[in-house]
């Protein structure tokens, strides 16, 4: 009954890292770049507004970003479970 209970722990501790990364991509993806847009058009950033930046550039940095985090945080994640491959 414990492996259960601790590959269940797990899975939640897995799917909420998902879940939270998925969010704040779609926030800065579709939300900065598309929704948020005019919002954002009176900040300067690099000679252009700061919705396009973040719809053609900041987007895509921030997407790289979760990538480091999200592989950062499932090698914690596995070490504290006792499933790392080393």
């Amino acid at each position: 009954m414990a492996d259960n209970t601790s590959a269940n722990a797990y899975w939640a501790a897995n799917k909420r890292i998902i879940y939270i990364s998925l969010v704040i991509w779609a926030l800065v993806s579709f939300g900065c770049g598309i929704l948020f847009r005019p919002f954002l058009s009176g900040i300067a950033v690099g000679g252009t507004d700061l919705g396009f930046w973040f719809a053609q550039q900041g987007s895509i940095l921030v997407f790289i970003v979760l990538i480091f985090f999200y592989a950062w945080r499932m090698n914690k994640l596995d070490r504290e479970h006792g499933v790392d491959e080393e």
